[in-house]
């Protein structure tokens, strides 16, 4: 129920915020509005404004929206109200208002990201777990329990880092753009911050994000860098009853000390360790040495083997590793603003060249999500709490923006295309053309939905 009723909230909002855009530009340059609806079908509700001639109304099916302007192309207009009409506007202010719905997601992302930046956000602190065994991060000498202070792309300014979803977020985009990222860290183990008298040793290290050609945005995408998650301590939580970690007779709590003769760093490497016991050549059977209320002991633990698409991977059916250490993230009223602008901006530049890469087949078409993933994701960051919810509406908002500014004729930015035409020419595009490009967008929109509805149900049910 949270789900469906997270989901037609965002789709509601950022519904109506796009079509707002399009009805305050058409009314700031005098064209008469006749409908704005908010969903498609047969109307639940509607209402006028007092001296206003829009009608405003709420379909059935939240699944778009639309505002109606006078229009001669769609019917007869009284002579009297032609300067009303929306064709018989000037080329400027009929661009004005086709731009302005995706300016207003765009512009919502930003207040979005603003709010969360100005209320503040608890964060994990960008302090590295183990890095996977061969990745990226391994080869550059990280070990892990390394605290990353600052963080840059190439030769750039470095810049600081305050939180692991900030590092995750860079090197996201670094994968994805083929950018080396520099990093300063302190050793491992050193959680202490320094001073002018005893500062806290630092080294430069850089991941050669370039050499790795990402084609997606996932999980397996941090595993081949090797940075997957923050340090956590290599405890014990909740267990599964009648799993693997219950039978070898472990308890939360238990702190691992060591696999064998292998010392554990943190709950990441114990988790690799786990992972790789499916393919161990000595068979899956461990030997744990855990603390337990100060008290040592060892226990044989067997982690059960699944598959995991075509490899076998090991589990325990338990929660490995405590809580990562927290640091809550706030900005002040005008960094969280510049913030929150700087933030949509990456995130729209990163859509559009992951757009471009499955355009030219060099990323994968199954980055491309439809409602049942939106819904799944409105559901479970609401389910965290509200910050969560507004960082997912802002990612949202930005999508939608961005690809109502494609340069396909159904959407937004295909009518800036006819009128870009209509610049450069003098005159617009004859209804014949506009006819066969019309019929074009549509079979393209339709493609990409029914790539998207088919990465959704392989999603749910993978």
């Amino acid at each position: 129920m949270l789900t469906l009723v997270a989901f037609v909230v965002a789709l509601g909002i950022l519904i109506a915020v796009h079509e707002y855009g399009h009805y305050r530009v058409a009314v700031a340059c005098g064209i008469k509005v006749l409908k704005f609806s908010v969903g498609f079908g047969k109307p639940i509700y509607t209402w006028r404004l007092k001296n206003r001639p829009t009608e405003f109304s709420i379909g059935m099916l939240p699944l778009g929206g639309y505002v109606k302007m006078l229009d001669e192309r769609e019917g007869p207009v009284d002579p009297a109200e032609r300067h009303l009409a929306f064709n018989t506007q000037p080329l400027r202010s009929r661009a004005a208002v086709v731009a302005a719905g995706p300016a207003a997601n765009l512009l919502l992302a930003i207040v979005l990201y603003a709010v969360v930046n100005w209320s503040g956000l608890q964060e994990p602190q960008a302090i590295l777990a183990s890095p996977v065994a061969g990745s990226i991060a391994e080869r550059a000498g990280l070990r892990g329990g390394e605290r990353v202070q600052q963080a840059a792309f190439g030769d750039e300014e470095l810049q600081d880092v305050r939180s692991f979803e900030d590092l995750r977020w860079r090197l996201t985009q670094g994968a994805l753009s083929g950018r080396d990222v520099q990093m300063l860290v302190s050793p491992a183990g050193d959680q202490a911050s320094g001073n002018d008298t005893n500062p806290v040793p630092t080294r430069s290290v850089v991941l050669p994000l370039s050499q790795l050609r990402a084609a997606d945005a996932d999980a397996q995408l941090f595993r081949k860098i090797g940075i997957v998650g923050p340090w956590t301590q290599a405890v014990i939580g909740e267990l599964m009853p009648g799993g693997a970690a219950e039978k070898a007779g472990l308890r939360s709590g238990d702190v691992v000390l060591r696999v064998g003769d292998r010392v554990v760093v943190d709950g990441q490497q114990l988790r690799e360790t786990i992972r790789a016991a499916a393919s161990s050549a000595q068979g899956p059977t461990q030997t744990w040495h855990i603390l337990r209320a100060g008290q040592a002991l060892s226990l044989p633990v067997t982690p059960e083997v699944r598959q995991e698409g075509s490899q076998s991977i090991g589990r325990i059916s338990a929660y490995v590793g405590a809580p990562p250490a927290m640091v809550t993230v706030r900005y002040g009223a005008i960094d969280g603003l510049w913030n929150g602008a700087v933030r949509t901006w990456q995130v729209s530049v990163l859509t559009l060249k992951m757009m471009g890469k499955m355009l030219i087949g060099e990323a994968s078409l199954k980055n491309l999500s439809g409602p049942l993933t939106i819904a799944d994701y409105a559901g479970k960051s609401a389910s965290i709490g509200w910050t969560a919810y507004l960082l997912f509406l802002a990612l949202i908002s930005v999508s939608l923006g961005v690809l109502n500014l494609l340069p396909l004729p159904v959407l937004d930015g295909g009518h800036l295309m006819y009128y870009l035409w209509e610049a450069i020419t003098g005159k617009g595009v004859s209804d014949a053309w506009m006819d066969r490009l019309q019929r074009g967008g549509v079979a393209i929109l339709l493609g990409m939905m029914s790539v998207a509805l088919f990465n959704d149900v392989s999603r749910l049910l993978g």
